[in-house]
């Protein structure tokens, strides 16, 4: 018997999802997160699922990851003191940018902290030019000047990033082997080994997020393997990154900045094989934790995958799943500001003191106390009884916030609950209509451990009719650690004309990143069978400033595929901005290449039609504030659990799990699909 383990460290709760490789028999569990150390919360969590099944460690043949130590060590600013090494006249380069205004609008706005102060910043000389050509030779000695500055003033790691390399990589290279030899405790991030790419100031930027972070992964990751080891697993862990697929823990340790989206991208990936299962392919993600809600739009099931972003003010050129996130939870904090108005998040209780209700010294109304006061969720304890919550302890923080507005207690709750629904409507937007789609063409998928609570209220917010609930949504982002697979990616920048491109330029080009996924593919253990590829390009109008991701057609490059990614440029062109340049010449600007090593993934089979009657599920009925009805209304009680395919159950209703609440108002209908998801419509 093998056992399949997926974990996902949250802000507020660290998920376990335990799949029975023989059975299919799939058991959750949820422990409170340890912020000060992740890892331990991590390890009480996979032994305490083990427990559970009655499952031995020494059987767990797969365990997977998804984290936000990256992540919020970025947030917080909590990585190590860094050097940057950069080509002589650029060190302030990481200050200067792009010279834009985010906020143009924003007196107040705060640009975020350089992570690299200015006397830790140190050019050399060396020059290679835009066609690769080199004109100034590397000054080593220089080099090894700088290096042992930056060691005198105690940096624990050094960001090296010169200009074109990625077109001609000999200087950092060299760089590369003078601080092994001159540094070699020091963490070191060599920009054409982690952004091989064109722009800069991004691919800067990246590299320095990389040294800033890679110290504390690398103390994280063997932190967690030696505890892991400790419970008696043998099988190498693996961490999800940013795109989706998952990798060893010492390429995380050496590449941390591919993690930053970590956490939210199995969610994601679950919804992919939702999408597959359900036959509902066109879907928008809601996964609402207790922290944040990240969502995502599916088209023809697949999530977009983005190669730059902007993380906490940060520029990264990394490959990275298509989401938004949005500092709405059911640990947001509400409060007035100062004109007077009321407001959520993104300031968060975290799981330490947490909402109010968990009397753990939180004063201050959250979301989940909104809830908990109008009983949309359990009034007196969650995850089955195993947490007592106080619903007087909300009430007052509620109350407190009340007075202040003027207004009554449960009218501010409900208040609550419309504002936080509203900043998640308009993250939807920004990922669905300002980018040519219709969120009434596609199915929510909520999850998280507060997705399904609010995605009735959600979906009415966007006309959207129906809402997907997968079978263990709390957990989600775990699952999908089972359904996911080894990925890398590779990327070469060379800007070529579509007139000018030829199968022979093209294929050189991809030619040599296949070797690159060779080399990867050798070195993870992956069996031919395994492997797959899938290629890519980034293309735009010559003179524009933002290219487009294009599939390139599977098969030896020919002329019929280089006209294909012509096509597919215009077309994308056409959905995203309405309209085409006619006779503008069109440029292949980076080709991409994503190795993938198929695995084996947690599959459910469809059970047995049980008819519509719900009525074996049935525990009780509670009063719960709808919205709908204009105050407090009769719903009745239903055990997720004991519910059946083919099940029918009418609103106002409240459908219970140890993971989640769902939330089903009067007018809509839900029903178990053979997959035990349940489906939300209008009746």
């Amino acid at each position: 018997m093998a056992w399949r383990i997926g974990v996902d460290s949250g802000g507020t709760f660290t998920d376990v999802c335990v799949f029975n490789d023989a059975t299919g028999e799939v058991v959750i569990w949820k422990v409170s997160s340890t912020p000060d150390d992740p890892s331990r919360g991590i390890t009480q969590g996979v032994e305490e699922g083990l427990q559970r099944v009655e499952g031995a460690a020494a059987d767990v043949s797969f365990l997977g990851h998804g984290t936000t130590v990256a992540t919020n060590a970025l947030i917080q600013g909590r990585g190590v003191r860094t050097g940057l090494i950069t080509t002589e006249g650029f060190r302030d380069l990481l200050e200067i940018g792009r010279q834009k205004r985010p906020d143009l609008y924003d007196l107040q706005a705060d640009k975020p902290e350089t992570l690299v102060t200015r006397d830790l910043r140190i050019g050399v000389s060396e020059r290679v030019l835009a066609d690769g050509r080199v004109e100034t030779a590397l000054d080593e000695a220089a080099f090894r000047a700088a290096v042992a500055r930056l060691k005198d003033e105690g940096v624990r790691s050094v960001a090296v990033c010169f200009l074109y390399s990625f077109l001609n990589a000999a200087h950092e290279e060299a760089a590369a082997r003078i601080l092994a030899e001159e540094f070699p405790e020091a963490f070191a991030a060599v920009s054409h080994r982690i952004a091989p790419e064109f722009r800069e100031f991004e691919r800067l930027s990246t590299t320095v997020v990389n040294a800033y972070l890679g110290p504390v992964m690398h103390v994280y990751v063997q932190a967690l393997k030696r505890k892991i080891a400790g419970l008696g697993i043998a099988v190498a862990p693996q961490l999800t990154q940013s795109n989706g697929g998952v990798i060893g823990f010492d390429t995380a340790a050496e590449l941390p900045v591919r993690t930053v989206l970590s956490g939210p991208s199995t969610g994601v990936v679950a919804a992919q094989a939702l999408g597959r299962m359900t036959g509902i392919n066109n879907l928008i993600t809601f996964d609402m934790g207790g922290t944040s809600s990240d969502v995502a739009l599916l088209t023809d099931g697949r999530c977009r995958v983005v190669n730059e972003a902007v993380v906490h003010g940060y520029p990264l050129k990394t490959p990275m799943l298509d989401i938004h996130t949005v500092g709405a939870g059911g640990g947001s904090i509400a409060y007035v500001d100062s004109g007077g108005h009321l407001k959520v998040g993104p300031r968060s209780a975290g799981a330490n003191p947490g909402p109010a209700c968990y009397g753990l010294g939180n004063e201050e109304p959250t979301v989940t106390d909104a809830n908990v006061l109008l009983q949309t969720q359990n009034p007196e304890y969650l995850l089955n009884g195993r947490m007592k919550i106080d619903q007087s302890l909300s009430r007052a923080a509620v109350a407190r916030l009340a007075d202040k507005l003027g207004m009554g207690v449960l009218e501010t709750a409900s208040g609550i609950l419309d504002i936080v629904t509203a900043n998640m409507a308009k993250a939807i937007r920004v990922i669905s209509v300002q980018r040519g789609y219709d969120p009434r063409d596609y199915a929510l998928v909520a999850f998280g451990g507060a997705g399904p609570v609010h995605a009735a209220r959600l979906a009415r917010e966007l006309g959207m009719k129906r809402i997907l609930i997968p079978r263990t949504p709390g957990v989600l982002c775990a699952l999908g650690l089972l359904m996911t697979d080894l990925r890398t990616d590779f990327s070469a920048t060379q800007m070529i004309r579509h007139d000018d491109a030829t199968p022979a330029s093209v294929g050189e080009t991809y030619a040599a990143l296949a070797a690159q996924a060779d080399a990867w593919f050798a070195q993870e253990g992956i069996a031919p069978e395994a492997r797959r590829i899938e290629r890519s390009v980034d293309v735009r109008y010559a003179g524009q400033n933002y290219e487009i991701p294009v599939t390139l057609p599977e098969g030896p490059v020919a002329q019929a595929s280089l006209d294909a990614l012509h096509q597919g440029f215009l077309d994308a062109h056409r959905q995203l901005y309405g309209f085409i340049a006619e006779n503008e010449p069109v440029q292949f600007v980076t080709f991409r290449l994503s190795a993938i090593g198929l695995v084996d993934k947690a599959t459910f089979p469809p059970q047995e039609d049980a008819g519509p009657d719900a009525g074996a599920a049935v525990t009780g009925k509670r009063d719960v504030w709808m919205v709908e009805a204009g105050g407090f209304i009769p719903a009745t009680l239903y055990n997720r659990d004991l519910l059946r395919p083919g099940n029918r159950i009418e609103g106002p209703a409240i459908i219970d799990q140890m993971d989640t609440t769902t939330v089903l108002p009067p007018g809509l209908v839900a029903t178990v699909d053979p997959y035990l998801n349940l489906i939300l419509e209008s009746r």
